[in-house]
């Protein structure tokens, strides 16, 4: 029955809270799109039937680039509004991290977007120093180099010097100064350095430890005292110009950053003082997702929103530098989070359903059942009560308790289990669902309901598609897209195609609460249920695995266009990994594999095992399936 309302359905899910403005419910109960503030919004089941109709399978990628242009300019002009309201005296130099998602039509489109406000690049490898040499071609926008340094980075960074470029190399470990400055003798180039400091704050939840006594990066006060000294002896400490530090990716408490910036402008100043001629302050990544709608300081929330980042940090640091007469520096901060991670979501298919509790197996009683199969048949036969619902559940599984070790031992046999198995769940769903009529439901039937949902199996992989969730237990938004105005009969985990059990996604957002399952509704039959898991744009992109040989998924770029009769396109499909291509990712030859396979179809050919019609179709199909795509095909 439609009858739920929008206010329920946003009650359940938190679909605003999370998507902060960019995703809605519509009132045909469809996930809707509000890329940008031109258009209308747009069902992304419309987005799905336009992908099929171009030959493109679920699962995939949607990544909606209007989103991040958006992000791109939110962040460049709340710094800007928040300066001029500060007089603050210094400008924002924002970069992008590009190891938060390094596809290169991200990267593009960041750059394009950021390009009036010289927004920049950041690298952290070799690798990515390479392609962000290649791509941040914009002189008035900083290159910030992070992590280890070799003496091929250190190279190819003096080489961006000499073309030009505001590359600026962070010192991360003390060692990496001297081996930049003999390059930097070697090569005649003049290096615009950065020093990290490495913070006493203590960070939050599951990056605490990018800052501390222990923290992998960043010098100590007495290495930075250090490092100032050596530059000057070589007479380049005029070169020291940024001064960096990062406190952890997900800043979910608000006054952590205070505390932090406090922190980081003391050794600003002092640095300054020292005559180094700074002119960065480069606060890090860290800003925040609100992942679960909560807005609270957990693990997969924030505490603030946009602006009081914004602010805390200019004046916090305006503060501190007006009490040491400091000049104001230009500030940089590397969000690459909340730049990419609302751009993306994955849309899957459910394909069955697993259920724990089978209730359809015949349970006739026969001429000498065992007793307990008896008793058990008895517990079915009440009618549970508030008197009497809990006595019966606990009846019911010392019953199964002991027809297990019943069965273990040979008194009973398997049809007389799985009898008085069938009949145990029926009992427990009768038990259920009198205690779901309850104001308080005893917290042994609270796990005991968690544990009889079913699993939706769906079309996809964790391991590639939402890898931080198995890895690190991160929350992602999973929301039904369509039937939003129909009250969900079930809850119910996510299970995917892997054959690992550890291919599951168990925590959800339900109503005011974490849960291990979500609302959903009953599959019916002959209609497709569609599921997306949102806030994928950062680091899963990059971060998903070919567990099973399940490779990338499909990927369409869709923008809004207002003079478009749907209201969209689709500027761009980049297919996801055929069966070949993961295979050979692993050192497979899929045309020797082939040959392979038909010498051995012809083998039997030969010997009049199979019909030579039979044996080229069958090779046929090898070679197709060896084509496609690595994932189920929809029926």
């Amino acid at each position: 029955m439609k009858d739920w309302t929008k206010e329920e359905a946003e009650a359940t899910y938190r679909v605003s809270k999370w998507g902060e403005g960019y995703f809605d419910i519509n009132s045909k109960g469809h996930i809707t799109v509000n890329a940008t503030s031109i258009g209308l919004p747009i069902p992304i089941t419309e987005v799905v039937s336009e992908m099929r109709s171009q030959g493109v399978e679920l699962p995939a990628v949607i990544r909606f680039h209007d989103i991040l242009r958006s992000q791109v300019k939110k962040i460049n002009e709340t710094f800007r509004e928040v300066i001029n309201e500060a007089s603050y005296q210094g400008n924002f130099n924002g970069v992008y991290p590009i190891k938060v998602n390094q596809m290169r039509e991200v990267v593009e489109e960041i750059i394009d977007a950021g390009e009036s406000y010289h927004y920049g690049l950041e690298a952290g490898s070799k690798a990515e120093l390479l392609a962000v040499l290649a791509y941040n071609s914009n002189d008035n926008a900083l290159t910030i180099l992070n992590g280890y340094k070799d003496e091929d980075y250190l190279s190819l960074a003096l080489m961006g010097t000499k073309l030009g470029r505001k590359i600026i190399i962070v010192i991360e470990k003390f060692s990496e100064l001297p081996k930049l400055l003999k390059l930097s003798k070697k090569f005649k180039i003049t290096p615009i350095i950065g020093l990290r400091g490495r913070m006493s704050i203590k960070g939050q939840g599951r990056w605490a430890n990018s800052t501390g006594d222990r923290a992998k990066f960043g010098l100590s006060a007495s290495e930075m005292i250090r490092a100032v000294q050596l530059m000057d002896e070589h007479g380049l400490k005029d070169s020291i110009k940024l001064f960096h530090f990062h406190i952890g990716s997900q800043i979910s408490d608000i006054r952590t950053l205070k505390d932090a910036i406090n922190e980081g402008a003391r050794i600003y100043t002092q640095l300054f003082k020292l005559g180094c001629a700074l002119e960065y302050f480069d606060a890090g990544g860290g800003l925040g997702v609100n992942y679960d709608g909560s807005r609270t300081n957990t693990d997969s929330s924030i505490n603030y929103h946009l602006n009081e980042y914004v602010a805390d940090i200019v004046y916090g640091l305006k503060q501190v530098c007006d009490l040491e007469s400091v000049p104001h520096p230009n500030i940089v901060t590397e969000s690459g989070r909340a730049i990419t991670a609302h751009h993306s979501l994955v849309v899957t298919n459910v394909v069955d359903k697993i259920c724990v509790s089978q209730t359809d197996f015949n349970t006739d009683p026969i001429k000498d059942e065992h007793i307990l199969v008896t008793n058990m048949r008895e517990m079915h036969e009440w009618t549970p009560d508030k008197d009497n619902y809990q006595e019966i559940y606990n009846e019911a599984t010392q019953i199964r308790e002991q027809a297990l070790h019943a069965f273990n031992l040979g008194v009973i046999n398997l049809e007389e289990r799985a009898k008085l198995e069938t009949l145990y769940w029926r009992v427990v769903d009768k038990v259920m669902t009198f205690a779901q009529t309850l104001k308080s439901m005893p917290e042994s039937l609270q796990n005991l309901e968690n544990d009889l949902s079913p699993q939706y199996l769906c079309n996809f992989s964790v391991f590639q598609s939402a890898a931080d969730h198995w890895a690190i237990d991160q929350l992602l938004p999973v929301v039904p897209l369509t039937r939003l105005n129909e009250r969900p009969g079930l809850t119910c985990s996510i299970a995917d195609i892997t054959c690992d059990s550890d291919g599951v996604i168990n925590k959800f957002i339900n109503q005011d609460k974490i849960s291990p399952t979500m609302p959903i509704h009953d599959l019916s039959e002959n209609e497709e249920y569609l599921v997306g898991i949102f806030l994928t744009g950062a680091y899963q992109d990059v971060m998903g695995d070919m567990h099973n040989l399940f490779g990338r998924l499909n990927e369409v770029h869709v923008y809004a266009d207002a003079d478009d009769p749907q209201g969209f396109y689709i500027e761009e499909i980049i297919k996801g990994n055929t069966s070949s291509a993961v295979l050979s990712t692993m050192q497979y030859n899929p045309e020797y594999m082939a040959q392979r396979m038909k010498k051995v179809v012809s083998k039997l050919v030969s010997q009049g095992q199979m019909q030579p019609r039979q044996g080229v179709k069958w090779v046929d199909f090898y070679e197709d399936c060896l084509t496609s795509y690595t994932y189920l095909k929809s029926e």
